[in-house]
């Protein structure tokens, strides 16, 4: 097995690492804004539509402009992409405590989703150039797992400044640390594309990320199952991680600076553990199983269904311990199962040379689709139910995930083919003359 001739196997760790950093820093950007909430919907006097908005102006500009940066990643240095876009994102959230009305607060978001929007398609192609395809899930698990970390700062340490020093000062305390990380995106080794995989050869760069073939990608019907099913997952995500401390707060009286911190706890704790174990259950099982990455997915998504029901139906008499959280917690893991197989998976079927803008393509439908309104769709429906996020919640989310399961079953009978399909076609072809 070819694994990237030219670097040693402790950097592909180091680059891994500063990926994970990165990511970390990517959602902790994004969820500060829900830990401060209540504070900044006080300040400013916006309902709960309004505050869902912001989610809304964030995830829809991150899925537009997933496509200029989608397609650059496939062209140009992914250090260079990744580097540029959290530098922006930085800034932007350090903007967002300048704020003194909703509109600026809602151009701040915005602006921080042009930053992201950089990142995640180059980082998955970049990781995918130093790990094989037997390795790939679990690299991506791993690199995913800093989003659950990034998600319970952004939670706590969000919550527990805006609580102490106003929530101004959590949005600066989000931002400086990702400037750093700017740099060190900038100084990354950029791989050859296709240098982890067995066969075929190793370019150096390729003219193949046309508009068309990226529209082509979504005739990938293993591509095509994941992309729409965590369409439909991502409306779960964002809607109950946006509004959590919320439903903390409201439902059991929690303070802002308690409700945030359980809140990232839970996220954190479920979502390492389901990040992790999703990734390891599935290079596991994928010794057997061509559709082994689709198959933890799917029963992760069934059992997040029945699991978020009961968790939402929870009495309020005996207080969110005993049944709540313990719950809310399990569905948290079951639903993070997805994250490192779904990654690897989407990356196998495609051409070393369009991973980016696979990335890209589900970045795009995805957000567009899926999570980018929600936020704002149960705001609306809680401010039409008597500010009852519950019950907003509980109509939303269970349906879902099992359209979601459904969905994503359709690809468990062409993985194998696609996979074989790619991995044919990268082997047929020509190499490029590697610069000196």
């Amino acid at each position: 097995m070819r694994i990237i001739p030219q670097l040693a196997r402790r950097y592909s760790r180091y680059v891994l690492a500063v990926m994970v950093g990165i990511n970390l820093l990517n959602y902790m950007d994004r969820w500060v804004a829900s830990s401060a909430g209540p504070l900044i919907q006080r300040d400013l006097n916006i309902n709960d539509a309004q505050f869902g908005l912001l989610g809304t102006a964030f995830l829809l500009v991150y899925a537009i402009a997933a496509l200029p940066f989608g397609y650059w990643g496939d062209r140009g240095a992914r250090r260079v992409v990744i580097g540029v876009g959290v530098a922006i994102w930085s800034i932007a959230t350090l903007f967002s405590g300048f704020a003194r009305n909703f509109l600026q607060l809602f151009l701040g978001r915005a602006a921080v989703g042009i930053g992201e929007a950089s990142y995640y398609p180059a980082g998955t192609s970049l990781l995918s150039d130093y790990f094989p395809k037997e390795q790939r899930a679990r690299a991506m698990s791993v690199w995913g797992a800093g989003s659950t970390l990034g998600i319970a700062i952004g939670f706590a340490g969000g919550g527990f400044i805006a609580d102490a020093f106003g929530w101004r000062a959590a949005f600066y305390f989000a931002a400086i640390p990702g400037l750093l990380f700017a740099l060190l995106a900038f100084g990354l080794r950029e791989p050859l594309r296709g240098s982890a995989e067995r066969r075929g050869p190793a370019l150096a760069k390729t003219a193949e990320a046309s508009f068309r073939k990226f529209l082509d990608l979504m005739r990938i019907p293993t591509l095509r199952a994941t992309i729409i099913s965590q369409t439909l997952l991502y409306f779960v995500l964002a809607s109950n991680a946006f509004w959590l401390p919320f439903v903390l707060n409201r439902r059991f009286n929690m303070s802002v600076k308690e409700a945030g911190l359980v809140a990232g706890v839970v996220i954190v704790v479920g979502g390492l553990i389901g990040t992790l174990a999703g990734g390891w259950l599935a290079d596991r099982r994928a010794r057997t199983s061509s559709a082994a990455h689709l198959e933890v997915g799917i029963a992760g998504f069934l059992l997040g269904a029945i699991l978020i029901t009961i968790a939402l139906l929870a009495p309020l008499n005996v207080g969110p311990i005993p049944v709540f959280i313990p719950v809310f917690l399990v569905t948290v893991v079951c639903l993070y199962l997805y994250s490192g197989p779904f990654t690897a998976v989407s990356q196998n079927v495609v051409s070393p040379a369009l991973r980016a803008s696979a990335v890209t393509m589900l970045l795009f439908v995805s957000h567009v689709f899926g999570d980018s309104h929600s936020t704002f769709d149960v705001g609306f429906l809680s401010d039409r139910l008597g500010h009852n996020l519950q019950a907003a919640l509980l109509i939303t989310s269970p349906t879902l995930l099992i359209l979601a399961a459904v969905v994503a079953a359709t690809g468990l009978r062409t993985v194998k083919r696609d996979v074989q399909a790619m991995e044919d076609e990268w082997a047929a072809r020509e190499p490029e003359p590697v610069p000196a």
